[in-house]
């Protein structure tokens, strides 16, 4: 039938916690048993994996639940749930995240000038010893 929530909880190495929050949220659904167990399909470990990258880039799940829709899973298409807006939103986020990735590049330039002149200053006074 699928996988149960402990599995997918293993094989995504989210919590179980995690995998109920996500279903609350929308960004995950379970199919349910008769004595209702949650049941998963081989998508759920790929969607779960894809759910932390985007709260790792920085979107929280109201975002998430608008992208998803979009995006390709493992079995299936997206959906025509695309906005101009969420386009919009979505590049606004990526643009964020540029201007991130440019400041820790720019810090580590920092360090390492640091790093260098320290290193330097190390190599000097055990040389004057």
């Amino acid at each position: 039938m699928g996988m149960r929530i402990g599995e997918l909880a293993q094989r995504s190495g989210v919590s179980e916690r995690s995998l109920r929050y996500y279903e609350t949220q929308g960004l995950l659904r379970a199919e349910r048993t008769p004595g209702g167990h949650r049941h998963y399909g081989e998508w759920a470990v790929d969607r779960v994996i894809r759910v932390q990258a985007l709260y790792a880039a920085g979107l929280n799940s109201k975002k998430i639940a608008q992208l998803l829709p979009c995006m390709r899973d493992a079995d299936g298409g997206p959906s025509e749930a695309a906005t101009p807006q969420l386009v919009a939103d979505l590049t606004a986020e990526r643009d964020r995240i540029d201007r991130m990735v440019t400041d820790l590049l720019r810090s580590r330039e920092v360090l390492d000038e640091a790093i260098a002149t320290a290193s330097a200053g190390m190599e000097t006074s055990a040389v004057s010893r």
